[in-house]
């Protein structure tokens, strides 16, 4: 998508490309029995029959069973007209921007003649530590996003709306309900992190849950038994100290920082450390 990133009167012609993709593995719903598959259709419990998709329309519900319905011709009416471009309103410091409002992020291309100045901008950013807060429409939606640097080009990070977080009061652990840590107990947490303290590298990190499902999708499409796991025993410790000094003691004796591969399918921690050759041959391969 060609765009044009406005600020202060300068206008930037820039490209959008989608900065992630998806590496989710995908599944169909099917029938346990015979491995049919599962069909979702559009159902109206009222008439008790099949409903065609041009009969559908949009309701919120504003009491028990009751719905305002909304049409596609007015919601069309309420969406804004986009003009493609993004509207810088101010520039804040980049750590007042909290990584929880990071929603979706988009790659800023040099859009045609946009040379000058995106690298203006980019450079102007990475001087001041401050990110743009702007306004743009995208899929029929005003959002609102943060120009930002990041290795010599400018990313488009659309942000979350304050009012979706959930309250830190609602989830701050209660001050009665814990005790204060001791001066031993700081300590031995602080050097295990010291111990464990490493350059973030995202190349590094494999997503160890998806090659598992991966494996388990090989062995039954090739009619082998799969061994299921014992659950791993996650049980809260009441010796803190113990617990942190164990780990130190492991850590001290080249303990591994990751699980091994047994080659079975195990409740994985969600990511693993890649070996340092496997992060070099990803990096090669990027």
């Amino acid at each position: 998508m060609n765009a044009t990133i406005v600020f202060a009167g300068v206008a930037v012609p820039v490209k959008l490309h989608t900065a992630t993709t998806s590496e989710t593995v995908s599944f169909h719903e099917v029938h346990l029995k015979d491995g049919g598959r599962i069909e979702h259709r559009r159902f109206c419990t009222k008439e008790d029959k099949e409903v065609p998709y041009e009969e559908i329309a949009k309701g919120h519900e504003i009491a028990d069973g009751e719905y305002a319905v909304l049409t596609k011709e007015q919601l069309a009416a309420a969406m804004p007209s986009g003009d493609k471009t993004i509207r810088i309103e101010e520039f804040v410091p980049a750590g007042d921007v909290a990584p929880i409002l990071f929603d979706k992020g988009y790659h800023l291309g040099v859009g045609e003649g946009g040379a000058d100045g995106y690298r203006l901008l980019h450079d102007a950013l990475v001087k001041t530590k401050r990110f743009g807060i702007a306004f743009f429409v995208f899929h029929d939606r005003e959002r609102l996003a943060a120009v930002r640097p990041q290795d010599g080009v400018l990313v488009l990070q659309t942000l979350r709306p304050a009012d979706a977080l959930v309250a830190l009061d609602d989830v701050r652990p209660d001050a009665d309900d814990a005790r204060a840590p001791t001066a031993k107990e700081r300590k031995m947490a602080e050097q295990l992190i010291e111990a464990l303290h490493e350059e973030f590298d995202p190349t590094a990190y494999e997503d160890e849950h998806r090659e598992l499902v991966l494996k388990l999708i090989e062995q039954k499409a090739a009619g082998k038994d799969i061994d299921l796991p014992e659950p791993e025993d996650s049980e809260p410790t009441d010796d803190l100290a113990a617990a942190l000094q164990a780990s130190l003691d492991e850590r001290a004796h080249g303990g591994r920082r990751r699980r091994a591969n047994t080659g079975k399918a195990a409740p994985a921690a969600k990511h693993r450390r890649a070996s340092p050759s496997a992060a070099k041959k990803k990096k090669g391969q990027s």
